[in-house]
């Protein structure tokens, strides 16, 4: 009497080695394809699923050699099984015919197959497989750990290290592409803005600042009257107080503090100085994302910027700094520059002083800004000299045109956009 299994068992043996070879093989590949962020906030989330993948998925060398050990121990039995039928169909000469089947079929239903479903659709087969491996971790631990130590004994003869992964931290530069590449996920503005905070340390104080020439402030020096009508009339709720020049700041008034006795008749140059806060001073050269902290702890919303040698630059803001995240501030939703004026033939009239970051972002435009802030320091530092009214020059894809100079300095330039040949 024959006691070995019929060809028919052999057969269905085979098609469950099958089956668990693709198993195998997607699970492998929709475990290595999950988004380990979404996967860890959805771990945060209470998934049970994408917590315990998480577990696994923090020692991949050992969830990666339980994998292995299943998929080569299933294959190669599906490989004996594959000619023990063979050789009963068609004899020795079948060995080779049976072989060349077995590796069609494995190719096309437990590998190509179910990898390319498990890259599309790598959470669905992840979770569950994970409540497969989990345990299965647990019994066959002591076999991937003697498998991973010869493994890793291999790797130091050969001067490598099991160990030495790259971490899951993204750069800045990957950061601005997940960003960037968030699509429809993230409004456009507020893509704008995230690019904007990365960008905060690439930025100083020097870039956003108003410049010394460009600040507004109260000398007490100057008659009363002058002051007073200053006071009523300036569009800014802080201004620095200083005697004579700059050099010689006392403070910086907010003036809402001084509105009541301004109404009253009874403000005097002694009470505005007893008023005013001792300056804030902001060496220069700082980047924005540091002087923001720095307005937090010190809870200042306005500094003074000064070089190495403590002489007054410039002066900036809170409101500076937030600009660059959020955009401008503007009580004139239609202005695009109040530095910049349109002309009917399509160029543009630009004050000198008009700072290039601020013409880029409300224009749209390409300056360079690796150098001068101004656009008179640009259109002097590419001329190398203080330039005739009329003095043309190319920079980038604009035309320049000088159409006023006075004190050592380009106060207006007609910007055209070259036309692209």
């Amino acid at each position: 009497m024959d006691d070995s299994p019929s060809t028919s068992l052999l057969f269905g043996i085979l098609f469950l080695l099958l089956l668990l070879s693709a198993f195998f093989s997607s699970s492998e590949t929709a475990l290595m394809s999950l988004n380990r962020y979404r996967l860890r906030h959805k771990a945060r989330a209470g998934h049970r699923g994408a917590k315990i993948a998480d577990q696994l998925l923090r020692r991949p060398d050992k969830l990666i050699g339980l994998i292995l050990l299943g998929n080569n121990l299933v294959n190669i039995l599906a490989a004996s099984l594959t000619t023990i039928i063979s050789m009963r169909i068609a004899g020795d000469s079948g060995i080779a015919a049976g072989a060349l089947i077995l590796t069609v079929v494995l190719l096309i239903f437990a590998e190509v197959t179910p990898k390319t479903i498990a890259a599309l659709h790598p959470e669905s087969i992840a979770f569950p497989s994970s409540y497969v491996y989990y345990p299965l971790l647990k019994i066959l631990g002591p076999v991937v750990w003697l498998l991973n130590s010869v493994t890793h004994m291999l790797l130091y003869m050969l001067g490598l290290s099991a160990r030495s992964s790259s971490s899951d931290a993204l750069s800045r530069e990957e950061l601005r592409t997940v960003v960037a590449e968030a699509g429809s996920l993230i409004p456009r503005k507020h893509q704008r803005m995230l690019l904007s905070i990365l960008d905060l340390e690439n930025i100083t104080v020097d870039d956003v600042m108003v410049p010394r020439s460009d600040i507004q402030g109260i000398d007490l020096n100057d008659e009363w009257d002058e002051v007073l009508r200053q006071i009523q009339t300036s569009q800014h709720t802080r201004l620095p107080l200083y005697r004579d020049s700059l050099d010689n700041i006392l403070g910086i008034i907010h003036l809402r503090k001084v509105i009541s006795d301004l109404a009253h008749q009874r403000l005097t140059p002694e009470a505005l100085e007893n008023a005013a806060r001792d300056p804030y001073f902001v060496p220069e050269g700082t980047p924005l994302n540091t002087q923001l902290l720095n307005f937090q702890r010190q809870s200042r919303r306005f500094g003074v910027v000064v070089d190495e040698y403590g002489d007054i630059q410039g002066l900036v803001t809170l409101a500076d700094i937030l600009e660059e995240i959020v955009g401008e501030f503007t009580s004139a939703p239609g202005a695009i520059n109040p530095d910049v004026h349109a002309e009917p033939d399509g160029s543009f009239v630009v004050a000198g002083s008009a700072n290039l970051r601020d013409l880029n972002r409300s224009m749209s435009w390409d300056l360079p800004t690796d150098g001068p802030k101004t656009l008179n320091g640009l259109v002097v530092e590419a001329l190398g000299d203080i330039p005739e009214p009329g003095i043309q020059l190319g920079i980038r894809e604009f035309d320049l045109t000088v159409l006023q100079t006075a004190e050592n300095a380009v106060k207006t330039v007609r910007i055209q956009l070259r036309k692209a040949s």
